[in-house]
């Protein structure tokens, strides 16, 4: 492995020649909207958002997946198209803020939330917010597109390009179904553990885990067997991702993840957790999570209640459970597949970091 792939493996110094795109891309981006006379603000949010923290996770794993297909591309292509899939996800994130009407992320005020506060002067409390939603959809909305000129500014070869628009097209189309399903079905949670499995797949574990390790290893032209091997790990660790941030959603300390304790329970977000949940409680149990569970008016006493019901019921240790049935079977897959040692060694590190996080 040459020098530049040594670095490029480390995670520390992937991260950075990510930020490094991203701000030099947003400083762009701000010279031409000051050439333009327009708010100089709208870039200075993205800057703020991309520069706050996050795991980047999946730009980690497009690499990843360019390591496991052999690594035929350029490194500075691969670290393009990961800088555009990070742009992506910070539209996601934005606009799920919006809709979840979250108040932080990463331990900073949610965007939508910032603006609300830097409009609101002269305005009344619901017309700031509204501002402030209304400005967050557009700054996302500018996020999506700038993702597309991330990618298109990678240098990738016509081949290349070929290879990874349709990937990312289909990541595109599934995870807003999936944030669908997970929007028409917030506080009205059931029995129905598929169907939040359904959510989760196409929410968290295609859309976070599959698709970008396609998408690098597109970019080294992989052949059928990595894209085989790369599914069967990527599914049930991106399931076992979205399982244990369900669960961190609810008994995770917000200092910790960066986000409120009763956003989830106040929704009454779909999850298995809440699915099992409902299987196994009494009937004294159903009564309290069909009142509690999507209530806006949930406060810390109720959701102590609602904490103790999902450990009690045993909803809390099958999902446990669930998470390292499915990390097993992930790491199984690793001892057979067709990947280079460096790209396994790194999958193996990945799946340990992503699931075993702290609460």
């Amino acid at each position: 492995m040459n020098t530049v792939v040594s670095e490029l493996a480390d995670a520390a110094a992937l991260c950075g020649r990510i930020t490094t795109v991203l701000e030099g891309f947003l400083d762009d981006k701000a010279q031409t909207a000051a050439k333009l006379g327009m708010p100089p603000e709208v870039t200075q949010c993205l800057r703020d958002f991309v520069g706050v923290g996050g795991k980047r996770l999946r730009p980690l794993l497009c690499l990843t997946g360019w390591q496991a297909a052999g690594g035929c591309g350029t490194p500075e292509a691969v670290v393009g198209v990961a800088a555009s899939l990070e742009m992506f996800h910070t539209f996601c994130l934005i606009h799920d803020d919006v809709m979840d009407d979250s108040g932080s992320r990463r331990g900073a005020p949610t965007v939508h939330r910032r603006l609300a506060l830097r409009h609101g002067p002269g305005r009344s409390t619901s017309a700031a917010e509204r501002v402030g939603a209304s400005c967050a959809i557009l700054i996302g909305d500018l996020a999506l597109c700038w993702s597309g000129e991330l990618l298109h500014a990678a240098g990738l070869t016509t081949a290349q390009l070929g290879a990874v628009l349709p990937l990312v097209d289909d990541m595109r189309s599934e995870v807003m179904y999936g944030q669908y399903l997970d929007v028409t079905t917030a506080g009205r949670p059931t029995t129905d553990v598929e169907r939040a499995l359904r959510i989760a797949r196409y929410k968290t574990a295609k859309y976070t885990v599959e698709h970008p390790l396609h998408i690098g290893a597109a970019v080294a032209g992989a052949t059928p067997a990595v894209r085989e091997a790369l599914s069967a790990y990527a599914l049930p660790v991106g399931e076992a991702f979205q399982l244990r941030d369900d669960l961190l959603g609810v008994f995770g300390t917000p200092e910790v993840t960066g986000k409120p304790a009763l956003d989830d329970l106040r929704e009454g977000k779909h999850t298995v957790l809440a699915a099992l949940a409902l299987q196994r409680a009494d009937r004294e149990q159903r009564r309290t999570l069909d009142s509690l569970l999507g209530s806006p008016a949930l406060d810390a006493a109720g959701a102590a209640h609602l904490r103790a019901i999902l450990t009690v019921t045993g909803a809390r240790g099958e999902v446990e459970d669930m998470i390292q049935t499915r990390r097993a079977q992930a790491l199984r897959v690793l001892d057979t597949a067709p990947f280079p040692s460096a790209a396994t060694v790194s999958l193996r590190q990945l799946a340990d970091s992503a699931l075993v996080r702290a609460s």
